[in-house]
């Protein structure tokens, strides 16, 4: 009796230690976000799901289930065209559950990802979405700088002497903009793509904060790109401290540098639709500068 009792508390023990062992292994779930990618992938014999809104309702009930038992999840963006590319270029079968869930796993550790809080689905796909969409526009902008190659006269790395500079340069406009919350967009034109990258920092009165975390290093890859391509674009910024009203400041790419707009001109680009050109209300309570210039500007052209 005394073996049998040793044995069953030998395996409620190991038993424990894998519901332990369980919760330090984190999971991932693909998610399909609409209804043209979910009929996509409803061609494949074993993705047996017929339903979208019966699908997403299954996907909330398991994210609830996984974060009920203490998992860390996090949510990534199903593809379709990126899922057929995936088993093009590996030689996987893409009619399997095991080549979806390689394809969801290496997906997530390229970051377009979301962490799974307990937030209802239509708060968590608009943030997946826009998470994936950074992810992209950050990839576009690294392989345009990986192409560039090096200068012809004096045999430097063209995108990596641009990202040094774009780096300057962002820190150059929050050191000018001093104390208070920033908001910065980016818009480059390259290639026929438009890069769009932001990026809100908070400047203290002891100094700037380490711009190393994922927004900040795409925001410097982004006009990176426009610097080393002399590229159509600007960066607009927007600064709010408290009792003031907040100002809007902004710069052109002009041959590989940022040219301060006017104040008329700044104005203007935020009074304006983007998309018909009709004339916009200006907001209350917002001054509207010209582009100061930038500290320590480390000057330069196309790539250098």
């Amino acid at each position: 009796m005394e073996h049998i009792g040793n044995d069953i508390n030998r395996n409620h023990h190991t038993q424990a230690m894998r519901r332990t062992l369980r919760r330090e292994v984190p999971s991932t779930v693909g998610l399909l976000v609409d209804e043209e990618d979910f009929a996509a992938m409803a061609g494949y014999r074993t993705f047996t799901f017929d339903d979208h809104t019966v699908y997403l309702q299954l996907v909330a009930e398991l994210l609830t289930a996984l974060a009920s038992q203490g998992l860390h999840t996090t949510v990534a963006l199903f593809d379709p065209e990126e899922f057929e590319e995936f088993c093009t270029s590996t030689g996987l079968d893409p009619d399997t559950p095991e080549t979806r869930a390689r394809f969801t796993a290496e997906v997530a550790a390229r970051g377009a990802c979301v962490p799974y809080a307990g937030q209802p689905l239509d708060t968590l796909v608009p943030t997946l979405i826009n998470q994936a969409v950074r992810q992209a526009t950050w990839d576009c902008a690294t392989l345009l700088l990986a192409d560039l190659g090096n200068c012809a006269d004096c045999g430097k790395d063209i995108g990596r002497e641009a990202f040094e500079r774009a780096s300057y340069l962002v820190v150059g406009l929050l050191q000018g903009a001093g104390p208070g919350l920033h908001h910065l967009v980016c818009s480059v034109t390259a290639d026929d793509e438009q890069l769009l990258a932001v990026l809100h920092v908070e400047v203290s009165q002891d100094g700037l904060p380490e711009l190393l975390d994922d927004d900040g290093a795409q925001f410097v890859t982004v006009l990176a790109a426009g610097l080393a391509l002399n590229s159509p674009g600007g960066v607009v910024l927007r600064t709010t401290r408290n009792d003031e009203p907040d100002r809007v400041y902004g710069w052109r790419l002009d041959h590989g540098r940022l040219a301060a707009l006017t104040e008329a001109e700044v104005f203007n680009a935020y009074c304006t639709d983007a998309e018909t050109g009709e004339p916009v209300a200006p907001e209350s309570g917002v001054d509207y500068c010209a582009g100061y210039p930038i500290v320590n500007d480390p000057g330069g052209g196309p790539g250098h």
